[in-house]
């Protein structure tokens, strides 16, 4: 039986055996880079906000599977993607967070870090973006609200900063949230 367990795939794998780690970057745009890197590599990762102690570079880290720490340093190094250092978070502060779901009236509202989206429950309609204080909002503003969630392009694609990052996880979320595949419940 104890065999059998290590010819699992790592995706069968329950969740309480992939011990986790994160990879620390200088920029946002060097973390997403890195998980756009890792993902088209077929490793499973995704960004997170690491506890303010492990904040050296940047805000936004990607959390990854420790045992393929070795397959991540090599494909961030072949894509091009300088990162500070993998580090292991066991036994320290859990990872953020980052997204809170809202419900008002018709709307739902998706916080992402320091973003928010509105979207109407109803249409699908993003009716407000708000937060941040950077300085691509009022663009990323002008071209996401009054427009319907599946038409839009992604934020990370529209900006390059912190808030545009964190209004691209809201609008993840808020798409799934339209499409019925997640529950409104947190």
């Amino acid at each position: 039986m104890v065999i059998g367990w290590f010819w699992k795939k790592r995706h069968e794998l329950s969740e309480e055996v992939l011990e986790r780690g994160l990879v620390l970057f200088h920029t946002v745009e060097q973390a997403i880079a890195g998980e756009k890197a890792l993902k088209k590599a077929g490793i499973t990762c995704r960004l997170v906000a690491p506890p303010p102690h492990l904040r050296k570079g940047c805000d936004v880290g990607v959390e990854i599977v420790l045992m393929e720490q070795t397959a991540v340093e090599k494909v961030l190094k072949e894509a091009g993607t300088p990162f500070i250092e993998v580090v292991h978070p066991k036994g320290e502060r859990e990872l953020l967070n980052i997204e809170k779901v809202t419900r008002l009236d018709n709307y739902v509202m998706v916080k992402a870090g320091n973003m928010k989206l509105t979207f109407d429950k109803n249409t699908g309609i993003i009716v407000n973006i708000s937060g941040g204080g950077c300085p691509d909002i009022p663009y990323l503003y002008s071209q996401l609200v009054d427009k319907h969630l599946e038409e839009v392009t992604r934020p990370k694609e529209l900006g390059r900063t912190l808030c545009a990052l964190m209004l691209d996880r809201g609008w993840e979320r808020a798409l799934a949230l339209w499409k019925g595949e997640e529950l409104c419940s947190s």
